[in-house]
C-alpha cells in the first residue's frame, strides 16, 4: 500500500467512525422518551446501527469501483441504490435475528428494516461520493498548483542562468582589453575578482528570492571588477537603509541593472560618471532606484531598452509577481538614466512564519 492509499484509508475510517458515532448519539437522544415510556431497550437502537456500519464498510469497495468508472452522478446514484438494496438484505436479516434472539422475524418487521437499511445505505453512498469528489477536486487543484510552481521555478532558473554567460563574456572581454593595453596587474586583479564573484554566485543556494543584503554583496563584487577596469572614472554612491536589507528581491536582480548603467552611462564616456543605488520603504512596498549620471538622448533610450539584462529582469519580475510590480526607466532633465523598481514588501522572517508545518 502506497502512502496516498494509506492516508485515504485513515481518512475513511476517521470519517466513518465520527459519522456513525454522531448518528448513534443523535438516535439515542431522540429515543429518550421511548426509553422512559415504552421500555425500548438500548440494544434495539444499537444493533441496527452497528449492522449499518458493517454494511457501509461492505459498500466502500463497490463505491470505489463505481468512481473509477467515471460515470455521471445519476448513473452512480442508480447503481449505488441497487448495491445498497443488495447489501441491505443481509444487514436486515442479521439485525432482525439478533434482536429476536435468532427466532423467526415477522415479515412486516423484516420489510421495514430492509427499506430503512436500503435508504440509509443509499444516503451513505451519496455522502461518500460527495466527499470523494471534493477530495479529488482538492487534489487536482493541488497538483495544478504544484505543476505551475515547478514550471515557474524552472523558468526563473533558466532566466538566471542566462545571465551568467552574459556577465562572464563581458568581464573576460574587459580583461582582454586590459592585457592589450599592457595593464597586467589590473588584469590579474580583475581575474581574481571575477573568480571570487563566480565562486560566491555558485556557492550560494539557488532560490527565486534572496535578501537585498545578499544582492548588494554580489553587486559590490561586480562593481569592484568594474572599478579595477575603469579606475577613478567610476564612482559609486549607495543609500540602502538597514530596514530594507532583509527585504526579499529576485535573485540576480541588481547586477544586470548596474551592469547596464555602467556600460551605457559610465564606460562609454571619457570623463566617466557615477552610479547610484538607493532603496526605501513605502507602506507595504520596497522601492529601489538604480541610476547613472550619463547624458540623456534618444540613442541612450534605445540602448537601455534593448539590453539582455533588462529584458531578462522584466521577464523574471513578471513570472514572480504577475502585475504586482513596477519596473520603469526614466531620463531626468539633469541627464543620466534611472531605473525604478517597486516590489511587494516581503521579508525572510515573514516568509518562514507563513510556511505550512508538516504533521
Amino acid at each position: 500500500m502506497n502512502r496516498d492509499s494509506a492516508l485515504h484509508l485513515r481518512s475513511f475510517w476517521k470519517i466513518q467512525l465520527i459519522g456513525w458515532g454522531c448518528y448513534y448519539v443523535y438516535d439515542l437522544i431522540e429515543s429518550i422518551h421511548e426509553f422512559l415510556t415504552k421500555r425500548v431497550y438500548v440494544l434495539e437502537e444499537t444493533v441496527p446501527i452497528v449492522m449499518m456500519f458493517v454494511g457501509s464498510c461492505l459498500m466502500r469497495p463497490f463505491c470505489r469501483w463505481l468512481l473509477r468508472r467515471s460515470q455521471s452522478w445519476i448513473a452512480f446514484e442508480v447503481q449505488a441504490a441497487a448495491g445498497a438494496m443488495v447489501i441491505s438484505i443481509p444487514v436486515a436479516c442479521a439485525s432482525g435475528l439478533i434482536l429476536q434472539n435468532f427466532y423467526s422475524v415477522p415479515w412486516h418487521a423484516y420489510v421495514t428494516m430492509l427499506m430503512w437499511s436500503a435508504f440509509m445505505l443509499s444516503a451513505w453512498c451519496s455522502l461518500y461520493f460527495s466527499i470523494k469528489q471534493w477530495q479529488q477536486s482538492g487534489e487536482e487543484k493541488e497538483r495544478l498548483l504544484r505543476a505551475e510552481s515547478e514550471v515557474r521555478e524552472a523558468r526563473l532558473l533558466a532566466l538566471r542562468y542566462q545571465l551568467n554567460p552574459h556577465f562572464l563574456f563581458n568581464s573576460l572581454n574587459a580583461v582582454s582589453t586590459l592585457v592589450l593595453d599592457g595593464n597586467a596587474p589590473a588584469a590579474t586583479r580583475m581575474l581574481a575578482q571575477i573568480g571570487e564573484l563566480l565562486r560566491t554566485s555558485l556557492d550560494s543556494e539557488v532560490t527565486a528570492e534572496v535578501p537585498l543584503s545578499q544582492e548588494l554583496t554580489l553587486t559590490e563584487g561586480y562593481l569592484a571588477i568594474e572599478q579595477t577596469r575603469l579606475g577613478e572614472r567610476l564612482r559609486v554612491n549607495m543609500a540602502v537603509p538597514m530596514e530594507t536589507r532583509d527585504a526579499l528581491v529576485p535573485s540576480m536582480l541588481l547586477q544586470p541593472l548596474v551592469e547596464n548603467a555602467v556600460r551605457y552611462g559610465v564606460a562609454s564616456l571619457v570623463e566617466g560618471g557615477s552610479i547610484e543605488i538607493k532603496s526605501a520603504l513605502h507602506a507595504d512596498r520596497l522601492r529601489i532606484i538604480i541610476g547613472n549620471s550619463g547624458p540623456r538622448g534618444e540613442g541612450e533610450q534605445k540602448k537601455i531598452g534593448n539590453g539582455i539584462g533588462l529584458v531578462n529582469t522584466a521577464d523574471r519580475l513578471k513570472t514572480l509577481y504577475g502585475t504586482d510590480f513596477e519596473f520603469s526607466p526614466a531620463w531626468p532633465e539633469a541627464g543620466g538614466c534611472e531605473v525604478k523598481l517597486e516590489l511587494p514588501l516581503r521579508r525572510m522572517q515573514n516568509l518562514q512564519e507563513t510556511m505550512p508545518c508538516a504533521f
